[in-house]
């Protein structure tokens, strides 16, 4: 994790992932913070409010609180982006789901995160 609530004061979180080949969340929508995504390395496909973007290197893309969206990694190679949250508090939701992988939608619930059919 980069900058989490408590560096903060609570205002934002954002955290480095690596994104593997075929890799990324199913639809959701988070009812509490918004969502950005800045891309540094790879491909990344994401999905939201109905509209598809090929994120590359540079990418900026910003997702409202509420907006169905998902990501995939469709490429062969790894894929690195740098999250942003706001504001801070879910970054408790990923430390739970890398302890406790097998109650990753009961835990995303405990977080507001609620999985939809499409994004």
């Amino acid at each position: 994790m980069m900058a989490t609530g408590e560096d903060t004061d609570g205002h934002y979180f954002f955290v480095e992932a690596v994104v593997p080949p075929g890799g990324g969340p199913p639809p959701h929508i988070q009812t509490r913070e918004e969502e950005g995504f800045y891309v540094t390395e790879g491909e990344v496909v994401f999905r939201a409010a109905g509209r598809q973007v090929l994120a590359t290197p540079g990418t900026f893309i910003h997702v409202p609180r509420g907006v169905p969206h998902s990501f995939k990694n469709e490429s062969e190679a790894v894929a690195r982006m740098v999250f942003f949250f706001v504001p801070a508090g879910i970054e408790e939701m990923f430390e739970k789901m890398a302890a406790d992988p097998d109650r990753f939608v009961e835990i995303a619930g405990e977080y507001g995160v609620e999985f939809v059919d499409a994004a």
